[in-house]
């Protein structure tokens, strides 16, 4: 027996685990499996979800010159300071990618989110949103230039050579920043704010990502597919209380941890499967929660007693680990999974050969949905100003969801809507967005029962009113709409419905003054006439137009001008003869200064009835 047999043969390495648990199942691909794959590529293929060679270079060259523009900015404040011209020199900020472009997940006309990291010395108020943001503003390549220091992660946005850009800033602990800084190292996290932590997470988080997935490319492939799925479905947007880019490719990537070895057909089928029976709050995380000597706050239940309130916590997998989907709310989350049961019902019928791919991503039709639904109408003077308020209030409309879930008790349902509207033949520019109303199911109401959310409305007003850059022409409607009330211009051109839209009443904001009107709401039956007629202006907010037409209805006297800053009653007679529609209303025509006036309906959306689901 010579030496060689004498030596103990190793057993071959254990697979590695990915994630916290073992995978529900290590199994690869049938034939079946592949064909399904081959079909799915050639489908996401089809429908443009892939950029072209040309915009990928564009993309590179783009990246390269915002990176000139960053280490020069950095020299020139550096020289500035003082600082010896080796220091000069030597001075230095690096870019980085995160969200979908370092995941490898972006299409044609995606944004690229980026990171700037600069030295100690150069901070985040003043140099990068006033010295940088100046240099940008003044060149010629640079477009739709919108700084949003107060946001949560704070951002320059603008377009580069027509390229979306997300821009943000992070000052870490070093005089000097090397060229190969490796951000997924914790010692970047010395010594630096929590708006600072946010920002350098993007990137470390996207890093992990790559890190903890089996299979890169069936990662990207099967994530791709559920991004075109959520938009398609209404259900991608972290901002409206859904779900954005990072948690979708959380989400993902925990199924891919899962079922190692599947590819990407199996892995979209595999997402629905596990998330319809996912019990939440149970946290979605591909790796353990590490604490560490910084001392910063880590998403923990068990201490955090805010962490208890989450409805959806898909937890980041760097440190300091946070829960990523905070704004998914109870009704955002009913809406999710109902979608997610939609999508597990589709992709049985797709591996039956029931179905092809296309019936996946369907769009879903949430205008014929519900029977009620809220407007909320977006006015400006210019498409500039505005993309400004716009952005503002989109960001508070989840704020709303919430109030309208709380002062409810839950019976009544929101579903807020993603997608915006425009409305081309008004005077000013023009948005809308819309949110579907219902009451909760399976719980008895008694008879006659309504819903009284003005004050709600009245509390998200003046939070909307806080905003800091408001110009004049900034208005803002909120609106109750019955499904046939629905305006034209949310469906597509040709679309046939069996009866015309009905504009109604809607309630502006007054951003001059700082208090509410003072106005009081009428309690009393009356209610909302059907067939009746609003002025064709009831947006226009020109100054000094002090007497707008009164009539609403033909079958309304118009009221004398003495008693313009009145209340006008609705008629009473209306109550009995038109049951069918019990909207408890008040027509008041109030006084803004110089502002609008207009005939407003102050109750808006006030005792919303007989909301039921279809």
């Amino acid at each position: 027996m010579n030496s060689s047999d004498k030596m103990v043969r190793k057993p071959p390495p254990a697979p590695r685990q990915y994630g916290l648990t073992k995978p529900i199942s290590t199994a690869g691909p049938t034939a079946a499996d592949l064909k399904r794959t081959i079909e799915l590529e050639k489908f996401l293929l089809d429908a443009g979800l892939y950029e072209s060679k040309e915009e990928a270079i564009k993309r590179e060259e783009v990246l390269g010159e915002i990176n000139k523009i960053v280490k020069s900015w950095v020299k020139q404040l550096t020289r500035q300071r003082g600082y010896s011209d080796q220091m000069v020199e030597e001075a230095n900020a690096v870019i980085f990618t995160f969200g979908s472009y370092r995941l490898g997940v972006h299409g044609p006309g995606s944004d690229i989110d980026t990171l700037c990291v600069g030295p100690s010395y150069v901070n985040r108020e003043e140099d990068f949103f006033i010295v940088l943001h100046d240099i940008l503003a003044e060149m010629e390549e640079v477009s739709e230039l919108q700084p949003v220091p107060d946001a949560h992660v704070p951002v320059m946005r603008f377009k580069f050579h027509r390229i979306s850009i997300d821009l943000l800033y992070a000052s870490i602990s070093r005089l000097v920043v090397p060229e190969d800084l490796d951000i997924s190292h914790g010692s970047v996290l010395y010594d630096v704010d929590e708006a600072t932590v946010r920002s350098l997470n993007g990137c470390r988080v996207a890093d992990q990502i790559l890190r903890l997935v089996p299979k890169i490319e069936n990662f990207r492939t099967t994530l791709r597919c559920l991004k075109f799925w959520a938009k398609k479905r209404g259900v991608y947007s972290n901002v409206t209380g859904f779900l954005g880019g990072v948690n979708w490719a959380l989400l993902v990537a925990r199924v891919c941890q899962l079922y190692p070895n599947a590819v990407s057909s199996m892995l979209l089928s595999r997402f629905f499967r596990v998330y319809t029976q996912w019990r939440w709050p149970n946290p979605v995380m591909l790796c353990a929660t590490e604490e560490d000597e910084l001392g910063l706050p880590v998403w923990d239940p068990r201490k955090n007693p805010r962490d208890r309130t989450h409805h959806m916590p898909i937890i980041t997998p760097a440190y300091p680990c946070m829960n990523s989907s905070y704004n998914v709310s109870a009704s955002t989350l009913r809406v999710m999974m109902e979608q997610f049961q939609i999508g597990n019902m589709t992709c049985e019928d797709i591996e039956l050969n029931k179905a092809g791919w296309s019936a996946l991503f369907e769009s879903y039709l949430f205008f014929e949905t519900y029977r009620n639904y809220l407007q909320i109408d977006i006015v400006a003077a210019d498409s500039e100003d505005l993309r400004l308020w716009k952005g503002w209030v989109e960001s508070r409309l989840r704020q709303l969801t919430l109030k309208i879930e709380r002062d409810t008790y839950g019976m009544l349902q929101c579903h807020p809507y993603p997608n915006e509207y425009v409305d081309h033949s008004r005077q000013w520019s023009h948005c809308a967005f819309f949110m579907g109303l219902q009451r909760k199911q399976g719980v008895k109401i008694q008879e006659g029962q309504q819903f009284d959310i003005r004050g709600t409305v009245d509390e998200f007003r003046h939070e909307v009113n806080m905003y800091m850059f408001w110009k004049p022409r900034m208005e803002l409607y909120v609106s109750h709409v019955r499904r046939k009330q629905l305006p034209s211009y949310v469906f597509p051109v040709g679309h046939k419905r069996p009866r015309p839209s009905r504009p109604i009443g809607q309630q502006p904001i007054d951003k001059t003054s700082g208090e509410d009107s003072g106005d009081e709401y009428r309690a009393g039956p009356s209610v909302l006439p059907r067939k009746r007629r609003m002025n064709a202006d009831f947006l226009d907010d020109r100054p000094n137009k002090l007497e707008k037409q009164a009539s609403i209805n033909t079958s309304w006297e118009k009221f004398p001008k003495s008693d313009q800053h009145n209340h006008v009653d609705v008629d009473e007679n209306w109550s009995k003869r038109k049951k069918d529609e019990p909207h408890e209303v008040v027509f008041k025509q109030v006084s803004y200064g110089s502002v609008c006036l207009s005939w407003q309906l102050q109750a808006f959306a006030s005792n919303i009835d007989g909301i039921s689901d279809t």
